[in-house]
Formats: structure tokens, C-alpha cells, sequence
């Protein structure tokens, strides 16, 4: 039986990855920190009465190492007798300010350095990555000339609500999917962390003649997502506001195009790639886009959610973050026809469920 390595595997995709991997009949070994601002409750996911909480519940079938990736010891444990490792540990969001960049830093690149580092040293030469979409920045775009990247929006044209990016002629660009051959352009610490994970895994590749396939995640959501912090997901703070009885905010006009992915979907692309892995060349580095293939804005998830639950309308504020993209929709047609994957979880579907599935409680 192969044997697997998930790091981050209690986390909210990690655990469904999981539990994608145990329907194989995988041999699967968790590790993972347990931290406060993911997991809720404390240093190792107990709530006030010393019960699990969220996702800390790891199936009895899994050999839980509880440990920080950056823990040497730990990591050697996790490792043994590994045949292949998914790696979803991470610091995700756009945290609170430029003072998370250390922690940014130190718990995805410092800790995914460890990590080939100790691979390489076990022997083991496969890796699939939890990367993100957040490594294009901007989504992808057409000018009257064809694919264009668009100029940096101002504040002047934000401060006036209008919010769609420019091209270089000064007019509106019409939005496109973003592919892979897209070029990167990472805006914001976590941005820049994933990428370079990305990198250290294909220098890795070439440097060992391991394997990595990079999972570049458009926005997650479904059951087990963490609650109102400033680490969490639209989709939760959206369902987090309607629960306390308020109505959510929508930032810009709500019509920021975005790509919903389940998790249940983005579990089995891992899962695809893992199998993937196997059959790829020595040295081999390939980065894929994982969506729905479907676009829908801001708007239309804060709506299908207050429609779901019962809330208030929600309310759309012209607010904008300087450093938000505007637009950012995969083409996942690279990992159909390679991975012999495509996401199957509609987003009526997916969202009528999450609507009222438990989520993780978190501490920021």
C-alpha cells in the first residue's frame, strides 16, 4: 500500500485531501501544528472543555504526527517510510498588515525549504503542491489587440467607483480566463510566498530529479472553512456576517469576477496528481490551474448565500482594497486533458450546502 505524507492534513482543504486519499485506501500520514489561527481553540485544537474542534478531528485511521513542518524532528517522523508527499501546509489570506511578513515567510518558504530538504535526505521524489491563483495577480484580459495586461488601477478611477482595469490605450479591458502560460505577477506577501514555493519545488526538480506538480487553488470553499478572521475566505465571512444577523458587505460594485472551486474537488484534484506524479519523468515541473470552470462574481456568492440562509440583502459598499485584483478566472483545461481531472460540484449545489455546514472555529 502507498503511503502518504499530507502535511497541513487537519486544515480545511488538507483534510479533505485526506479524506480523499483514505476512499483509495491510501496509507495516509498527518502532519500537522495545529495553530490557533487556523484551527480555533488551542496550540493543538482543543476548545475550552479539551474537545477537538473544526478539523482537528483526524480520522482513527490516519498516523497523526502533530508538529510545525520547520520542526526537524517532527518532519523526520512524519517522513518515514513515505512514498510521496501532498503539501497543503501553509499561512494563507491576506493576514493584517505588513507585520505578518515574517510568519508569511517563514511558515510557506522556510518550511517548504525544509521540507525537499528532508525529502531528499528520505529518498522520496514526489511532491504536489498546494499552490494559489494569487501568483497571476491580475486575471487575464483582451485589449483591442488581443491578451493584455492591464495597467495598475489608480485611486483616483477607484475613488470614483469605477473599477474595471485599463489598458494601455486608456479603455476598459474585456476579462479572459487565465492560463497557465499567463505570466505571474504576485501583488501581496502571501502571493509572493506561494510563488516562490513554487520555484523551490522546481529547483528541487532539477536539482534531485524528483517530481513536482504545482495545484494552483482559485477560491476554495465548502464545509470545515474557518470563521470570521482575517486569515479566512470571502465565501466564510460572507456566511459569518449573515449568521450574526448582519447583512454582508460587498467591496467595489460586487461584480469582481471569481472562479468557486469545492473542496471536494480541489481534494481529488490532489488526488489526480499524485497518480499523475508517478508517471512523469525524472526532474518534471508542472503547474496547474484548479477551478470550476465557471465564472461568478462577488455579488452573486453573497446573494446565493443570504438567499440560502435567510439573511439580509446584501449590502454593496463602492469600498475597495488597493492591492485587490479585479477579475481572476481559470482556465482549468490544462489539468482535464493532463490530470484527467475536471471539478464536478456545480455551485447551486456546492453553495446550498455550505450555507449551513459547519465551519471551523478560528482565532485571529
Amino acid at each position: 500500500m502507498t503511503r502518504l505524507l499530507v502535511t497541513g492534513g487537519a486544515g480545511f482543504i488538507g483534510s479533505a485531501v485526506t479524506d480523499a486519499l483514505l476512499a483509495r485506501g491510501a496509507d495516509v500520514v498527518v502532519l500537522d501544528s495545529f495553530r490557533s489561527d487556523v484551527h480555533g481553540g488551542d496550540a493543538h485544537g482543543r476548545d475550552a472543555h479539551g474537545e477537538p474542534v473544526g478539523s482537528a478531528v483526524v480520522d482513527g485511521r490516519v498516523r497523526l504526527v502533530t508538529g510545525d513542518v520547520r520542526d526537524p524532528d517532527a518532519l523526520a517522523d512524519a517522513l518515514e517510510g513515505v512514498d510521496a508527499v501532498c503539501h497543503q501546509a501553509a499561512k494563507v489570506g491576506l493576514g493584517v498588515d505588513f507585520s505578518d511578513a515574517p510568519d508569511y515567510v517563514s511558515s510557506n518558504v522556510l518550511a517548504t525549504a525544509d521540507l525537499l530538504a528532508a525529502m531528499t535526505a528520505h529518498g522520496i521524489g514526489r511532491l504536489v503542491l498546494a499552490s494559489s491563483m494569487v501568483v497571476y495577480g491580475e486575471g487575464a484580459y483582451r485589449g483591442p489587440a488581443g491578451r493584455e495586461r492591464p495597467l495598475a488601477r489608480r485611486v483616483e478611477d477607484l475613488d470614483a467607483g469605477v473599477f474595471d482595469p485599463r489598458g494601455a490605450d486608456g479603455a476598459p479591458l474585456e476579462p479572459a480566463l487565465v492560463t497557465e502560460d499567463d505570466a505571474v505577477d504576485p501583488r501581496n506577501v502571501y502571493a509572493v510566498t506561494k510563488l516562490a514555493q513554487e520555484q523551490l519545488a522546481s529547483s528541487w526538480c532539477r536539482a534531485t530529479g524528483g517530481v513536482a506538480i504545482a495545484l494552483r487553488y482559485h477560491n476554495v470553499y465548502g464545509p470545515g472553512m474557518p470563521q470570521n478572521t482575517p486569515y479566512a475566505g470571502v465565501a466564510s465571512l460572507f456566511r459569518s456576517a449573515i449568521e450574526r444577523g448582519e447583512a454582508p458587505r460587498v467591496f467595489e460594485d460586487g461584480a469582481q469576477r471569481r472562479d468557486f472551486v469545492h473542496v471536494r474537488d480541489v481534494a481529488e484534484a490532489n488526488t489526480a496528481a499524485l497518480d499523475q506524479a508517478s508517471t512523469r519523468p525524472a526532474g518534471a515541473f508542472r503547474a496547474y490551474n484548479i477551478g470550476s470552470g465557471a465564472v461568478h462574481t462577488i455579488g452573486d456568492l453573497a446573494r446565493a448565500l443570504s438567499r440560502a440562509n435567510g439573511g439580509a440583502e446584501p449590502v454593496v459598499t463602492g469600498e475597495y482594497r488597493l492591492g485587490d485584483v479585479r477579475h481572476i478566472t481559470a482556465s482549468s483545461e490544462r489539468a482535464a486533458a493532463e490530470l484527467g481531472w475536471q471539478a464536478r460540484i456545480g455551485f447551486d449545489e456546492g453553495v446550498a450546502e455550505f450555507a449551513t455546514a459547519p465551519l471551523r472555529p478560528a482565532v485571529a
